[in-house]
């Protein structure tokens, strides 16, 4: 275990650091021009996903915008394993969904329900018959507006206007077969994702990633200038809010999306003055939920990059996995009772994400807590206490009954959003107080 902590920061600093991304990306480019090749990025479109209609709404723009070409397939929902709690994960998708599709001036209403099974084999097939016409950039953003207007109700069929014949069903499941491996293949999971060159973007929440890559290869068309859904900006100002909502902030010490997201929670209540109830929760990890390869793959190089567009230091790590995360929750109760707990939690967050430092051990625990103004002695006491296992479960108890389950969570008011690229939700909830709304 100690070889572990000692290789692991060096290693995943060259992996994750910018450079390295950059040159990956240089050499993609170049081997691109070397066979003579186009701009190629493959889209995977999940019928029944709510963050896929989104994003085949804007499929027409992004294809006017550029000079590639967009190759589109057509998955399955992403396996148990990538979805431990699927029920969840399916209510909520839609409900984000609509307000995400607000936050971009997009149309999608939650219909509180999933669209049928029929409805969704009848979409899943004309969608494949567009791809065959190449005619999926145009159609998939009706095909999926009329799938969720009218989600129980097989009429895709009595659609003449899009010409389209729905292919036999062994045509269906193999093409279903085949998107699924090569987006397994690929390193990812999920509908509603681009691939470009190595790299993959998750819907509308990461696209001004990709349009900032291929802008950088010169790949826009003429008068293309900015993004189309650049990342909401965070607080600069002082807001005076008279009794702001408190914002519950559900983190977990082992996730890197909790490490990138808290500076800017603690930013926001400060300018604000709302005050954080830290939720911090086990990790899933540690409660028995496995998480796939290609996931967690994915999710470092996905927060190293939301790190870097926030300029917050990540990626020289120190996987807090186990005993590491145990102790350091166990010294937040006493960084709470000592006015500390934010202070604390970022300089945690800062050692084991930025610093590769071990707080599996007591010289590295010691820095940090040190760091936050922890006295020693007292944390060696606090770390004798078992009572914030208790705490723990109280907290995910609390986070599944707002219907959510993954963390960076929070909660302001009667806003209950899941993720760090949400914080902007919060924000609009404090900010209508300030507004008399």
């Amino acid at each position: 275990m100690w070889i572990k902590a000692l290789l692991m920061p060096p290693i995943s600093q060259r992996l994750l650091s910018r450079a390295r991304v950059l040159r990956l990306r240089a050499r993609a480019e170049h081997r691109r021009i070397a066979r003579g090749g186009r701009h190629q990025v493959h889209y995977f479109h999940q019928v029944d996903d709510p963050y896929s209609a989104l994003t085949a709404a804007i499929l027409p723009d992004l294809a006017a915008r550029y000079d590639l070409d967009l190759l589109p397939h057509i998955v399955g929902a992403p396996p148990d394993t990538a979805a431990p709690e699927r029920a969840r994960l399916v209510v909520y998708s839609r409900k984000d969904a609509q307000c995400l599709a607000g936050h971009c001036g997009l149309e999608f209403r939650d219909p509180g329900t999933q669209p049928s099974p029929a409805a969704v084999q009848q979409a899943t097939g004309l969608l494949i018959a567009a791809i065959g016409q190449q005619r999926f950039v145009a159609l998939a953003g009706p095909v999926s507006a009329r799938l969720w207007a009218h989600p129980l109700v097989s009429s895709m069929s009595a659609a003449p206007e899009w010409g389209l014949l729905a292919p036999h069903q062994d045509a269906v499941a193999r093409h279903l077969a085949a998107s699924g491996a090569l987006r397994q293949k690929l390193g990812h999971y999920l509908g509603a994702t681009f691939y470009y060159e190595g790299e993959w973007y998750w819907g509308l929440d990461r696209l001004h990633h990709l349009e900032q890559r291929l802008q950088g290869l010169g790949a826009q068309r003429p008068g293309v200038s900015g993004v189309m859904f650049p990342p909401a900006p965070d607080l600069e100002a002082p807001a005076a809010l008279a009794q702001p909502a408190p914002i519950d902030f559900f983190c977990s010490l082992r996730s890197p999306y909790s490490a990138i997201v808290a500076p800017r929670v603690f930013a926001l209540a400060q300018r604000t003055g709302a005050p954080v109830r830290l939720r911090y929760v086990l990790p899933m990890v540690m409660r028995g939920l496995p998480v796939p390869r290609e996931k967690r793959r994915y999710i470092s190089q996905d927060a190293a990059r939301e790190a870097f567009v926030r300029g917050i230091p990540f990626g020289r790590l120190n996987d807090p996995v186990g005993r590491p995360t145990e102790r350091g929750l166990a010294l937040i109760p006493l960084a709470d009772r000592l006015g500390l707990g934010q202070r604390y939690v970022l300089s945690f967050m800062q050692g084991v994400w930025s610093e590769g430092l071990d707080a599996g051990s007591d010289r590295g625990l010691r820095a940090i807590a040190g760091r936050a103004g922890l006295p020693w002695d007292a944390a060696q006491l606090a770390l004798q206490d078992e009572a914030w296992r208790a705490t723990a479960e109280a907290n995910r108890e609390a986070l599944f009954s707002l219907g959510l389950w993954g963390v960076p969570s929070f909660r302001v008011g009667d806003t209950a959003v899941w993720g760090q690229d949400r914080l902007w939700a919060v924000q609009a909830t404090l900010l209508r107080q300030l507004q008399g709304a």
